[in-house]
């Protein structure tokens, strides 16, 4: 469930906060997971998850900060000068609330976390990192990465989604036609022929003349089913993401943790290499994973601050592969875990991408046999009537 939290931080301030629970006590652990007091705490209503209300292009934002910024412009000139070339009032707003922020004395990182509902924490965290460091190009750049590492695979879901989508909504939609517009006819034109018709046909016509006579209730039915579908689909894309529809597909379901677990290398990855130490990473990581995950993440979390490795966390809370699992070993041995969890990402996601692949091409000339089939079925058996009658018009 969707909920919008207030709370206090230590320094007085009040943050405004969008976060995925089962349940009231759930949201508030989590605002005490950040340092936060609880001011209130409201669940959202609605289907989808909540959005930002300036609609910010994120990405884009980090793109043109870091041009402007690598082109030796302070943060606020570089921020100016978005506000000047910013059309929209929204998105304006946004960045003219930041710069009121920086001229009040705060970091950028500040100005930024001031604005939840724009800024995640992650993103506001990477930049918190690089203030220690004066390296905000650097930070800027591996969020450019990092998203558009992350774009690359959505559009290769989605690419590999769209047409069998379409298949089977032309499939359905056509069978739907026949079924309940051209079979009903033709059993009212073939009801009094009074000859004897194979058995499939007779159900099919018994089925046309019971959708003539119940038509409206059909009608009705259908749209209570597809209504029925949407709200269960987006009840579950809600509370455990596409990755959870993804899994129910016959042999889906290791390639899609792998894909989840590529997301949480890559995140962790980015965080430790921007400096940022590994408990406060981990807590970072629990808002780019799924719901079902948040509690093993806050596990391992809690044996690293133990003192535990981390490969020995994620081991035993199911956050590895063996693959991942030995280069977590070889990272934490070398000192460079924040490269290795990269490198381990990019394997997960080669595998996940070269899965896609081959189902995507398994499953779509399966797909149109099997619609090819439904529909020449329907057609045969509606037109064998008429071969009976043709035959015995001769």
């Amino acid at each position: 469930m969707h909920y919008r939290a207030r709370g206090l931080d230590s320094a007085q301030q009040i943050h405004v906060l969008h976060l995925e629970a089962a349940d009231d006590a759930e949201a508030l652990r989590q605002l005490h997971d950040k340092g936060l007091l609880p001011l209130a705490v409201r669940r959202r209503r609605g289907f989808g998850p909540a959005r930002r209300p300036a609609q910010l292009d994120l990405l884009l934002f980090a793109q043109e900060l870091l041009a402007l910024v690598a082109a030796g412009l302070s943060i606020s000139e570089a921020l100016d000068a978005l506000v000047e070339k910013e059309a929209q009032p929204a998105r304006r707003q946004v960045l003219e609330g930041v710069i009121d922020q920086l001229r009040q004395g705060h970091r950028l990182s500040a100005a930024l976390a001031a604005q939840p509902a724009v800024f995640p924490p992650l993103f506001v965290g990477l930049i918190a990192s690089s203030e220690g460091t004066s390296d905000l190009p650097q930070a800027l750049g591996r969020y450019i990465g990092y998203q558009i590492r992350q774009a690359a695979l959505r559009h290769k879901l989605a690419s590999a989604a769209v047409y069998p989508a379409i298949l089977l909504v032309v499939g359905m939609a056509v069978s739907a036609f026949l079924l309940g517009y051209v079979v009903p006819r033709f059993a009212a034109v073939l009801a009094g022929s009074g000859h004897d018709l194979p058995w499939a046909s007779r159900v099919l016509m018994q089925w046309g003349q019971f959708a003539s006579m119940h038509a409206g209730s059909l009608i009705t039915a259908t749209l209570m089913v597809v209504a029925l579908v949407t709200t269960g689909v987006a009840r579950v894309v809600r509370r455990a993401g596409w990755g959870r529809l993804l899994a129910g597909i016959p042999g889906a379901a290791p390639h899609v943790r792998s894909m989840i677990l590529a997301r949480l290398y890559l995140t962790l990855g980015m965080l430790l290499e921007g400096g940022i130490p590994l408990v406060r990473a981990l807590q970072l990581c629990e808002s780019v994973m799924p719901q079902r995950d948040h509690a093993r993440i806050r596990e391992a979390r809690s044996a690293v601050r133990n003192g535990q490795p981390l490969s020995i966390a994620f081991e035993g809370h199911s956050l590895t592969t063996p693959v991942a699992l030995r280069l977590l070993r070889v990272g934490e041995r070398s000192g460079q875990l924040g490269a290795l969890l990269t490198r381990a990402a990019i394997f997960q996601e080669e595998e996940a991408t070269r899965w896609i692949d081959r189902f995507s091409r398994a499953f779509e000339p399966l797909l149109m046999t099997a619609i090819g089939l439904v529909i020449g079925l329907i057609v045969i058996l509606l037109y064998m009537p008429v071969f009976e009658l043709a035959g015995s018009l001769q």
